[in-house]
């Protein structure tokens, strides 16, 4: 009899079990694009994910987020199989459900900090409660001083131990109003200077012919050599050079 679990809202003694032949023929109408056979194949093979999360429950983690990260990997294994290999699905599908388990165990778990980084974030903090008391403003210079020790080691010992925060995290302004975290963080990629320069460079590359744009395209965004280009586009290394140099000249002069 198999044993009760309530799981993703899912009670798995009564899922369905299929038989090694029901399993082959519902992977042929799956490989067919048969959609009806896949949701089948994959409430059919529940049970195997069930057996593998199992081995987790012992580990801090959510058993529903667990199940249904098995799921991935189950549905994973089910879109690569080949039925023209010869083995048990069972037998190709476990690694990829256990890898896709513990790939999300891995990245899920908080970085772990030594006990000297720990200590010296104890430090700290007690060294800025006393500042506190005595000072209105604490800084970790003065934090430092008070120590003994770097700025930089002190920094770097509260933020070892401080939580992570979303960018969506809510923040306030004098006014009270509610603005995201990232909308206070300065993008040096996407600032109005930034944007006005490509605006400049994309009109200037409008003015270049086709092949000229083509060789920058290709010596600039897929990094291939001047003699990979010279055989793509079926003109010499030299020639490749000459153009790249000319269509370049022109676009300096464009965006100056």
């Amino acid at each position: 009899m198999y044993e009760k679990v309530v799981i993703c809202g899912v009670e798995t003694s009564g899922l369905p079990k299929l038989t090694q032949k029901e399993q082959e023929e519902l992977m042929v109408r799956i490989k067919r694009g048969d959609e009806q056979a896949r949701e089948q194949f994959i409430i059919g093979n529940m049970r195997l994910v069930l057996s593998l999360v199992r081995r987790f429950w012992a580990k801090k983690a959510n058993a529903d987020d667990v199940f249904q990260v098995g799921c991935v990997g189950l549905i994973k294994a089910i879109d690569n199989f080949d039925i023209s290999v010869g083995v048990k699905f069972s037998t190709y599908a476990v690694p990829m459900i256990l890898g896709e388990i513990k790939r999300y165990l891995r990245d899920g778990n908080s970085l772990r900090v030594s006990r000297s980084i720990r200590d010296t974030a104890y430090r700290v903090l007690k060294v800025r409660e006393k500042l506190e008391e005595e000072s209105d403003e604490v800084t970790y210079d003065k934090i430092a001083s008070e120590m003994n020790v770097a700025v930089s080691e002190v920094a770097y010992a509260l933020d070892a131990i401080s939580d992570p925060v979303s960018l969506y995290e809510p923040v306030y302004n004098k006014q009270g109003d509610t603005l995201l975290l990232m909308d206070q963080i300065f993008d040096i990629k996407n600032n109005d200077e930034v944007w006005t320069e490509k605006a400049a460079l994309y009109e200037a590359m409008t003015k270049l012919n086709e092949r000229e744009r083509s060789i920058l395209f290709l010596r600039y965004f897929e990094g291939k050599t001047q003699t990979e280009i010279s055989r793509q586009v079926g003109i010499s290394q030299a020639q490749v050079s000459r153009l790249e140099k000319t269509a370049l000249k022109q676009i300096k002069a464009c965006i100056s």
